[in-house]
């Protein structure tokens, strides 16, 4: 490897060279050995290089924060009394915003560790502002949100109780019959909740590429991130649509009430609804959600045509949901982070880069008594 080569390394391949070196010494001669040590303290003059522009970035930044006038440049270490920067104020620097850039375009995320001051175990966080990004995909989607989420590694198995007998009233000294109770029959059923990988994947040019990195980032989150918890929450539609009717031991049921989307169909199917369904909403199409409300005006109803349920607009519903969404569970083993990676080979004939972006879940019914469906469709 040439000298020019070696100037451009980063620290994951000066590494990777080295080991290929120290495996051709074994069976080089000795004219080769020698052209491998100058090799060796090139790669070895090239790391030091990097833990310096590390250390002066560091140094930078304590400069922007603190307000110093000249760059000082010194080994952070934990000390009490230090004043050193939090994560949260690195991960606002532009610094850290260009070194994350870097890592969601390479997979390589030696220099955002470099640049944290505390110990990150697992993913490196993501710059604040994209965590904002994140959030607002979140909170924005009125059905994802209201889901339950658990973030367990792996297959999780989740219990819920299918039937139980009453508590009862003993009489003192029976020990049979009236009077006596019984020991409970509980039946347990169990939920397997097996994640998968929801995906989205776009081409973009290599002038996106080029883009800066708070543009870039910013771009992508919002892009895909968006798509895919928008997908996320037509799982959870689906699920409900496709419940049984009543549970088993390994599903949980949604009853229905058959007929179109009416004011009394929606208090019918309330009525099936067991107390443990709190946050009640009613999930319909615009076209559904509409009729309700001509339905109340055309008949002089002085009542909320939703029966105190907050409406929620999905054109992917046939008929209506009625209950508590909580009722889905989503665990997301890794988090509710959503992964990137990139492919700048099969498309580099056309300057194009594919992209991408994943979220392991698994999406379950597993609250019972908390939704019913009315199943006619009002368009």
């Amino acid at each position: 490897m040439t000298l020019e080569e070696i100037k451009v390394l980063d620290l994951d391949s000066i590494e990777t060279r080295k080991a290929e070196i120290s495996e051709a010494i074994e069976k080089a001669t000795a004219e080769e050995i020698d052209v491998l040590e100058v090799e060796l303290r090139a790669l070895e003059e090239r790391k030091k290089e990097i833990a310096q522009e590390i250390e002066q970035r560091k140094a930078d930044m304590a400069e922007v924060i603190n307000g110093i006038d000249s760059i000082v440049v010194e080994k952070v270490e934990e000390r009490k009394g230090d004043k050193n920067m939090t994560n949260l104020e690195v991960r606002n620097t532009q610094d850290y915003i260009e070194a994350f850039a870097k890592y969601v375009r390479t997979g390589k995320d030696m220099e955002c560790r470099a640049l944290l001051t505390e110990n990150v175990d697992g993913t490196v966080p993501v710059p604040s502002f994209v965590e904002s990004t994140i959030r607002n995909a979140w909170e924005n989607d009125e059905i994802f949100r209201r889901v339950k989420k658990t973030f367990v590694k792996g297959n999780l198995r989740v219990g819920f109780e299918l039937s139980a007998t009453d508590a009862g009233i003993h009489t003192e000294g029976v020990t049979s019959g009236t009077g006596f109770v019984a020991e409970e029959e509980l039946v347990l059923g169990i939920i397997e909740m097996i994640p998968q990988n929801i995906k989205k994947w776009i081409t973009v040019s290599d002038e996106v590429l080029a883009l800066g990195a708070t543009d870039f980032l910013d771009y992508l989150y919002d892009e895909l991130t968006h798509k895919i918890i928008e997908k996320a929450a037509s799982i959870v539609i689906s699920k409900i649509a496709n419940a049984p009717a009543t549970s088993d031991s390994d599903s949980i049921g949604v009853p229905s009430v058959s007929g179109l989307v009416t004011m009394a169909n929606l208090i019918n199917a309330i009525a099936l609804l067991g107390s443990n369904a709190q946050n009640r909403v009613v999930v319909a199409s615009g076209t559904t959600l509409a009729a309700l409300r001509i339905e109340a005006l055309n008949n002089g109803y002085a009542v909320d045509p939703f029966q105190g349920l907050t409406p929620i607009q999905n054109d992917g519903v046939t008929g209506a949901i009625v209950g508590d969404l909580s009722a889905v569970q989503a665990n997301l083993p890794e988090g509710d982070m959503v992964h990137f990676k990139f492919d700048d080979l099969s498309l580099a004939e056309k300057d194009l880069v594919k992209i991408v972006g994943r979220m392991y879940a698994a999406i379950e019914l597993t609250g019972p008594k908390m939704l019913a469906k009315v199943t006619g469709s009002n368009s």
